[in-house]
């Protein structure tokens, strides 16, 4: 009921955003006499704001073209290493270019794309041959393909690694977690470890991730851990509709996680678009669609599978299993003393409002049998949460403390 009722409020918006859109274009038309009068711009501008805001959304394009390596331009292509039925293993690859540290990206399954982590695949392009998570909308995945839970997330993370094969030398790939994905991405190197996996990474790099809930507690944990589990199941867990082909499959939608993300900071957003409106009333084009791109990514939102995301609360945000070693992967206790020589970097943002400082660092200290020089923790100064994997502190203080991490541990 409740994602049939967001579709018919979907499809009205649709129309909605395109006769906004026509009337900002008719307004904006120099042929159009009415548009040199008095309110025409204002009008138009607030026309445009609506239109973009209303607009339906599907997944993203990455768009990555080219790069610079050594003061030259690269030819970047997509490439698809393994195809799953929740998710892709997907490569970028830089035309002429061989060797090099392998690194693979883990986008978190949490509303989002992998597209959100354009800026941390552009950024690592030119040092690194890239590898990304590409998580599928699980709207789209047929009942017939089964379900898909927090141990097949790890799963899926070790096929990945084993896919993409030692780097040269003995070990892995470098594995970079981004937010969610840190406690998976920490039990899949757990797991590889206790089984002297070949392919297991040789660095794991975890950003801005709930790997211990218990540390500085966010209004995100507080949400998660303030309700019981039949909570989540009977208020936030929807039926997809019969016009997708994951008809029948249990999800937690992406519209629901979208709206919690923009209730937390609802100010920020209001007056974001209001700036907007100001940019295009202004004849600032160039400001306009800058904020325009933001919002066309972060609106961009997919299905999680039941499962996981009920499993995730379990697991991640009330019982606290792996910094308490009780998390269990296949029934198989997950130890993070099997780690011995996979060098772990935490990186927290000052100013990260979704995991608190705290919660990734966790990561060196349970590591116990782990070598302080194969640890390191670096604390971003004035990051947010999402300045963490984007942005100017992303580019220029943060991504040299992973590829110098790499670069002494490749």
């Amino acid at each position: 009921m409740l994602y049939s009722a967001y579709e018919m409020q979907k499809s009205m918006l649709a129309g909605a955003s395109a006769m906004a859109d026509f009337g900002a274009e008719l307004l904006n038309n120099p042929a159009n006499p009415f548009a040199y009068f008095g309110g025409g711009q204002i009008l138009s501008s607030a026309l445009e704001v609506f239109a973009h805001a209303a607009a339906p959304r599907g997944k993203p394009e990455f768009g990555l073209d080219s790069t610079i390596i050594n003061g030259k331009s690269v030819a970047v292509t997509e490439e698809i290493v393994l195809r799953k039925a929740f998710g892709q293993l997907k490569r970028f690859v830089r035309a002429g270019v061989t060797g090099g540290p392998k690194l693979l990206i883990v986008a978190p399954m949490s509303g989002h794309y992998a597209t959100l982590l354009r800026g941390t695949v552009e950024r690592m392009l030119p040092v690194a041959d890239v590898y990304i998570t590409d998580w599928r909308d699980a709207k789209l995945v047929p009942l017939s393909d089964g379900t898909f839970d927090l141990d097949d997330y790890v799963d899926y993370l070790i096929e990945f690694l084993e896919a993409i094969g030692p780097n040269e030398g003995q070990g892995g790939a470098h594995m970079l977690a981004v937010c969610q994905p840190s406690v998976p991405c920490y039990a899949a190197a757990c797991v590889m470890s206790a089984d002297k996996n070949p392919c297991r990474p040789k660095t794991l790099t975890m950003m801005g991730g709930p790997v211990d809930t218990r540390m500085a507690p966010t209004s995100v944990n507080t949400l998660a851990t303030e309700r019981p589990h039949s909570w989540f199941s009977q208020n936030v867990i929807a039926t997809i509709p019969a016009q997708y082909p994951g008809a029948g499959r249990k999800v937690y939608p992406g519209f629901l996680q979208l709206t919690g993300f923009l209730s937390m900071n609802l100010g920020s957003h209001m007056m974001s678009h209001y700036e907007m409106f100001k940019h295009l009333v202004q004849g600032e084009d160039l400001e306009a669609d800058q904020t325009k791109a933001f919002y066309e990514e972060y609106r961009s939102v997919c299905d999680m599978t039941a499962e996981f995301y009920l499993q995730t609360i379990d697991v991640v945000f009330q019982d606290h299993a792996l910094p308490k070693g009780e998390m269990l992967h296949r029934g198989r206790r997950v130890d993070p003393a099997a780690i011995t020589d996979i060098a772990i970097l935490a990186i927290e943002g000052e100013k990260d409002d979704i995991s608190g400082v705290g919660q990734t660092k966790a990561a060196l200290d349970i590591a116990t049998s782990l070598s302080d020089a194969k640890k390191r923790y670096y604390m971003a100064e004035g990051a947010g949460h999402y300045g963490i994997f984007n942005g100017s502190k992303w580019r220029t203080k943060i991504a040299p403390v992973l590829e110098e991490w790499i670069a002494a541990h490749g």
